[in-house]
């Protein structure tokens, strides 16, 4: 498994990743939401930030299942699903990831025919702090 490159803006939400947590990149002025995470607001312009925790639920946006496999990393959990996750509490955030049977599942445990836009979805966790997401209602 590739494990996420990170730099000085992003590390704290793979941190709080770890920690079982999806945080959120906040401006401490504006309360305006952002992802990914950067230095200035793009709303005030403000440089105050803090990382809000969500709630992890959202709803499935887009997804797409790469035959063959884009990346050679992955080949052997072909064929997999990636999704597009819009975030219940932070709406013009969306995150990317894995629709998986359950925390920490191979990435191809879950048939593509169950994926529909608009389904529920919740975050969890990898042991090595990934997020993945499962159905509210399998």
């Amino acid at each position: 498994m590739l494990t996420p490159v990170t730099d000085a803006d992003g590390a704290p939400f793979w941190r709080y990743a770890a920690q079982g947590e999806l945080r959120v990149q906040t401006c401490s002025d504006c309360e305006e939401p952002r992802f990914p995470p950067r230095p200035c607001c793009p709303r005030c312009r403000s440089f105050a930030i803090e990382w809000r925790r969500t709630s992890g639920r959202g709803r499935i946006w887009s997804y797409v299942v790469p035959h063959p496999p884009l990346l050679p990393d992955y080949a052997a959990q072909a064929p997999y699903n990636v999704i597009v996750v819009e975030l219940a509490d932070a709406p013009r955030i969306r995150l990317v990831g894995n629709l998986v049977s359950h925390a920490g599942a191979r990435l191809d445990s879950l048939p593509a025919d169950r994926i529909r836009i608009g389904a529920r979805v919740q975050a969890v966790f990898t042991e090595d702090g990934l997020p993945q997401w499962v159905l509210e209602r399998p």
